[in-house]
């Protein structure tokens, strides 16, 4: 089956599973192809911030989020922190974008310095040197001058770093709609349509 896009969404260890798992959700029902990375840290992040209990194994995995994000047969595809021969490791096989969601400071040091010690950090220094759109979300506070010394690198690399800071001036009542604001920007970075969240001037 041939889908809209190919995109890579990454989820390291920092708070903030929900942004991931609903850009996942999102992506699949835009008709993207989503290759998925989990850290280990990830892992354990999802367990505790979501009602979602991760079977150990890649493959169980990759069938129960495909099962309960309603993706079509090869269209979310898991991929192993040490898989080296997966798309993801290759510039001439690589998706269009990357987006690292939620991204942990450690995760955005080993980037911004090249250390490619996993599929992920790979992954992202594959997206930059092909220079393909790149999404950084990190999701810390306070932010101490490592944290924006190694955003600023980055974006001067061109990525593009959106942290995980909703808005409130469309007055949301539900901790669902502060997620889907980001998710929302996300999107629009993306340039998938989105009707999660009218854009400022919009009904």
């Amino acid at each position: 089956m041939d889908y809209q896009r190919t995109i890579t969404l990454a989820m390291t260890g920092a708070s903030g599973a929900q942004y991931g798992l609903r850009l996942l959700q999102c992506l699949l029902a835009a008709d993207c192809r989503v290759y998925l990375l989990l850290s280990r840290a990830a892992e354990v992040v999802i367990r505790t911030e979501t009602n979602l209990e991760l079977p150990e194994t890649l493959e169980e995995q990759q069938l129960m989020l495909s099962q309960t994000f309603g993706a079509e047969d090869e269209q979310l595809l898991l991929f192993g922190r040490e898989d080296w021969f997966s798309p993801v490791a290759s510039g001439s096989s690589s998706a269009s974008s990357m987006v690292i969601c939620p991204a942990s400071g450690g995760s955005l040091s080993a980037i911004a310095h090249g250390a490619s010690n996993n599929l992920i950090e790979r992954a992202a220094d594959v997206a930059l040197k092909e220079r393909r759109q790149l999404l950084l979300v990190p999701r810390e506070a306070p932010y101490s001058e490592i944290h924006l010394e190694n955003m600023l690198k980055l974006t001067r690399m061109g990525a593009v770093v959106v942290p995980a800071s909703p808005g409130f001036y469309m007055q949301p009542t539900r901790v669902e709609e502060l997620v889907d604001f980001i998710v929302a920007r996300l999107l629009d970075q993306l340039g998938l349509e989105q009707d999660l969240m009218p854009r400022w001037g919009e009904e």
